[in-house]
């Protein structure tokens, strides 16, 4: 059996060490949704829930939560975050919140990005508790987590900023 890397040889549990592995650019996308009544979803899009504007409260609250990741969940790392972009989508029967978020660190950075959610999910219940007796949290889930090396970032934003370059070299001359 595989050993846990969060459990130490004593069997207590620790921080897991990377100060010796290489810094890469990450990334990790988490989703949740809440189930709400189309009444509520009414009067969060007239802006008519007594304690504010519910999306934007609810999008500063998942930003926030990513930045305190590592108070909230014990063994985490803390992470220089660059981006926790927070995005909402509503349907018929409730909303959907997706959280992107980046760094360039030794550890993933997926923790952040479902903390985010989570706590984006708990805003938009607690703002709306009044109005939505029958409100739902579901399905909060990681979606996707990548690594790059520094290297092939660099790079990579390198290539497009030329061929940006030259489109507007391009168009300059026409």
């Amino acid at each position: 059996m595989r050993r846990l890397t969060h459990i130490g040889a004593d069997g207590r549990a620790q921080m897991v060490d990377v100060s010796q592995k290489q810094q890469s650019a990450r990334v990790a996308i988490a989703k949740g949704k809440i189930k709400l009544h189309s009444r509520t979803i009414e009067l969060i899009s007239k802006d008519q829930i007594a304690k504010g504007s519910v999306f934007a409260t609810a999008r500063v609250a998942g930003i926030q939560a990513a930045k305190q990741t590592a108070q909230l969940i014990p063994l985490c790392h803390t992470l220089p975050l660059g981006e926790v972009k927070i995005d909402i989508v509503t349907s018929r029967n409730g909303a959907e919140v997706t959280c992107t978020a980046r760094t360039v660190a030794q550890t993933g950075v997926e923790m952040e990005a479902l903390t985010a959610v989570v706590v984006a999910l708990l805003t938009i219940y607690d703002m709306c508790k009044a109005a939505d007796k029958r409100m739902e949290i579901s399905n909060v889930k990681l979606i996707e987590k990548k690594k790059e090396p520094i290297a092939a970032v660099h790079l990579s934003r390198h290539s497009r900023a030329k061929a940006d370059d030259r489109r507007e070299q391009n168009r300059r001359r026409s």
